[in-house]
């Protein structure tokens, strides 16, 4: 896999024998874009999205310049504790047709690109891209300046549809899980929700009116009951993925929430604020578990030399719900322990826009204002018996029905949160 001209890819090997919970994560790979940073809109160069295809063999990049690279995963020559890195999913096992295996793609997207978000997908009839599809096919969504969504195909790179309804801005989007996962919700800075239907020729199901300020990011939870939706505004908006109607407004923040992320049992909904604080929710009751306090490390200054507080940027859960990582102003990733409330690792990121877990856990991605995209080793944890009766437990029962039934009451407060 060779990298675009001008476009540079650093790959560092870790030192044998190490792990990245011996220390602060390490970088393993940085991708660099190929051009200079711009100032008129057409070659806005920031990285606002990096994103993970859910079997882990695609990234996708956001690397400004209106471009989005499709990288099949890991890069070559990413290392991780001594050894290579080795490709899971589909991919690992079928080739394309006269090819030695996936080959990265380059998409023009023709404005700013702000959001990206995964899914599988099996089209209800043939498509002129998917000749004879009876298997789902990867697909990504791409959030645009101009207020288009546009969906592709990975494998082949052909545009699948054209999404218009917003009028700014689409910044975040979230496709719904499993067997609803043609379902594609996207934010915007018209103040908006919309909802699209894939199988149905992407049509346009809902319009969700509600945020008085640009909304910034949303996130429909892995059971797909819930979907979270966070603005420049101090709450954050909970909404039935059945109905499509407001289920409550969680209040607590004192500054401009900027991102939410569900864990991966649905159990819990982490929202990160300008106000330098993460609040960790039971979104079913909406009660405030924890407040996760983001001391800046450094003081962050801004280009007329003024001292400010360091904002949160991004949020989000490991795959196995021990972890967070988030990523602040103050040129830091932080990595924090669940059970603990406090960081357990930090990392250097500077100018830091996005993170997002590698889905099998061990490596992190961060987006950076200058269209850099970063890997770094992550902690990792044998999860407990304990963690993993909750997990499977919470992905079937909600907190109104733990708190039915007939046991103990610690037990009852281990499987809704209310021990962290």
């Amino acid at each position: 896999m060779e990298a675009a001209p001008g476009e540079r890819r650093r790959l560092r090997q870790l030192p044998e024998g190490e792990t990245a919970a011996e220390g602060e994560p390490l970088l393993v790979a940085e991708l660099t874009p190929g051009r200079p940073q711009q100032y008129d809109w057409k070659s806005s160069c920031e990285t606002w999205s990096v994103a993970f295809s859910p079997d882990g063999a695609w990234f996708a990049w956001s690397q400004g310049h209106c471009v989005v690279k499709l990288l099949p995963w890991p890069l070559q020559g990413t290392k991780h504790n001594g050894k290579a890195l080795e490709r899971k999913g589909p991919c690992a096992k079928t080739k394309p047709r006269g090819c030695g295996g996936p080959k990265e793609k380059t998409l023009d997207c023709g404005q700013i690109v702000w959001g990206l978000a995964f899914s599988s997908w099996l089209p209800p009839q043939p498509h002129k891209y998917l000749h004879q599809a009876t298997t789902p096919c990867l697909i990504l969504a791409t959030g645009l300046n101009d207020g288009q969504i546009k969906v592709w195909e990975v494998q082949t790179g052909g545009l699948l549809f054209n999404l218009s309804g917003h009028q700014d801005v689409v910044r975040g989007l979230s496709f719904a899980p499993g067997k609803s996962r043609s379902i594609l919700v996207s934010a915007s800075r018209d103040k908006t929700l919309r909802v699209w239907d894939l199988s149905q020729n992407g049509k346009q199901l809902k319009v969700l009116s509600g945020h008085m300020q640009w909304i910034y990011c949303c996130s429909i939870s892995p059971d797909g009951q819930m979907l979270c939706s966070v603005a420049g505004e101090k709450s954050a908006l909970l909404w039935s993925m059945q109905s499509y109607r407001l289920l409550r407004k969680l209040e607590g923040h004192q500054g401009c929430v900027a991102s939410c992320d569900f864990s991966p049992d649905s159990a819990l909904l982490a929202t990160a604020s300008y106000d330098t604080f993460v609040i960790l929710w039971d979104p079913c009751t909406g009660d405030q578990l924890r407040s996760l306090w983001h001391i800046p490390l450094q003081p962050a200054v801004d280009h007329g030399g003024n001292f400010y507080t360091s904002s949160l940027r991004s949020v989000c859960f490991s795959p196995e719900g021990l972890y967070l990582a988030t990523v602040a102003d103050d040129r830091f990733l932080r990595i924090w322990g669940l059970e603990l409330g406090s960081p357990v690792a930090f990392a250097p990121v500077k100018n830091g826009l996005c993170c997002t877990y590698f889905p099998h856990g061990g490596i992190i991605a961060t987006g950076t204002r200058d269209g850099h995209a970063q890997f770094w080793t992550a902690p990792q944890s044998l999860s407990s018996l304990k963690h993993l009766c909750r997990k499977v437990l919470r992905g079937c029962f909600t907190s109104y029905q733990v708190q039915a039934l007939s046991i103990p009451k610690k037990m009852k407060e281990f499987l809704t949160y209310r021990t962290l």
